[in-house]
C-alpha cells in the first residue's frame, strides 16, 4: 500500500512527498521551506536514518515505522508556533483512536510505566508532556518541532512525528512499545492516512478564535500523570512534586512539597517508578 492523503486533506490543499527511506523528514521539509515551498506539505517515509529527537538525540526509525513531517509556513510568532506540538499530539491520538480497535490488548502496563493502564483495562492512548504519545503507559510515538527563519520573511516549521508501528527502541530508561508487538495489524500507511485527516480537525480548532484554550482543554483530557508524583529533569537539577496541570501557555506546572508551584517550559518528565531513580542516574540518560 502506498502513502496517500485523506480526501479531506487533499481538498484542503495539502500535498504529499513520500519516500521509502530518507535521512530525516524534518530536514527534508525545512530545506523545501527554505527553497520557497509554501507549506501544507507532508513529507513521509517508512524508514528514517539520521533523524533527531529532543535535545539532539538520535531518532532513527526501522523500516515499516512511520516518520512524518508537516511543513508549516507563516508569519505568526514562534511562541505561538511552539504550540504545534500539542496540535500534533492531539491529531495523532485521534488518528490512533480511528484506526485501532476499541478493545485494545494490554501487554504494555509494566513496572515503571508512565501512567500505565491497570491490567485488564483497555489500553488508553494518552499524551505525556511535552511531546510523547503513549499507549497503555508506554511510549508509542514522539513529536519534534523544528523551525527556521526564511529569507523572504516569516518562518518554516517542521512538525515531525515518529510512530513505532513494527518495532520500538530497546534499552530505554522508560517503557516503549509498537503496534505490531501488541498484535495490532496496521501499517505506516494506515496510520498516516488517519493522521492526515485528524490534523484538519485539530488545526481547525487551533486556528479559530480562542483556539489555544480549546487545544489546552483537549490536551488535558488526554494527559497522563495529572495528580501523580513527578520528577522533571532540568539542566543541573531535578524538580519533584505533583503534576498539577499545564497553564495557559501550556507550561508544565509542578506543585512541590512546600506548596510552591513551578512552571516548566522544557524538561524530561518521569512518572511512577521511573520518577524514583536517583538524580545522578538521570544525568547519564
Amino acid at each position: 500500500m502506498a502513502f496517500r492523503l485523506s480526501p479531506g486533506a487533499e481538498r484542503a490543499g495539502y500535498r504529499l512527498a513520500a519516500f521509502e527511506t530518507l535521512g530525516s523528514t524534518n530536514v527534508e521539509a525545512l530545506e523545501r521551506g527554505k527553497a520557497g515551498d509554501p507549506g501544507r506539505l507532508w513529507v513521509v517515509s517508512r524508514r528514517q536514518e539520521t533523524g533527531r529527537g529532543r535535545r539532539g538525540r538520535p531518532w532513527a526509525t526501522e523500516s515499516g515505522n512511520l516518520a512524518a513531517t508537516l511543513l508549516v509556513t507563516g508569519e505568526r510568532d514562534l511562541a505561538h508556533t511552539a504550540m504545534l506540538g500539542f496540535v500534533a499530539g492531539l491529531s495523532l491520538a485521534a488518528a490512533l483512536d480511528a484506526v485501532l480497535p476499541q478493545e485494545r490488548p494490554v501487554r504494555v502496563a509494566m513496572d515503571g510505566a508512565d501512567g500505565a493502564s491497570p491490567t485488564g483495562k483497555p489500553a488508553r492512548i494518552s499524551l505525556k508532556w511535552p511531546n510523547d504519545v503513549l499507549l497503555g503507559g508506554a511510549k508509542l510515538a514522539g513529536i519534534l518541532i523544528e523551525t527556521a527563519g526564511l529569507a523572504q520573511g516569516g518562518y518554516a516549521a517542521a512538525v515531525g512525528i515518529g510512530v513505532n508501528v513494527v518495532s520500538h527502541p530497546q534499552d530505554l530508561p522508560y517503557p516503549a512499545t509498537d503496534l505490531s508487538s501488541l498484535g495490532l495489524a496496521h501499517d505506516a500507511e494506515d496510520v498516516f492516512l488517519a493522521l492526515s485527516d485528524a490534523w484538519l480537525d485539530t488545526v481547525g480548532d487551533w486556528d479559530a478564535p480562542g483556539g489555544l484554550a480549546r487545544i489546552r482543554e483537549r490536551w488535558l483530557a488526554r494527559a497522563t500523570g495529572i495528580g501523580g508524583e513527578v520528577a522533571v529533569q532540568l539542566p543541573g537539577e531535578v524538580v519533584r512534586g505533583v503534576f498539577e496541570t499545564i497553564d495557559e501557555d501550556c507550561r508544565f506546572v509542578v506543585r512541590q512539597a512546600d506548596g510552591t508551584r513551578t512552571r516548566i517550559t522544557a524538561g524530561d518528565v518521569h512518572f511512577g517508578a521511573v520518577a524514583t531513580k536517583r538524580d545522578d542516574e538521570k544525568e547519564t540518560q
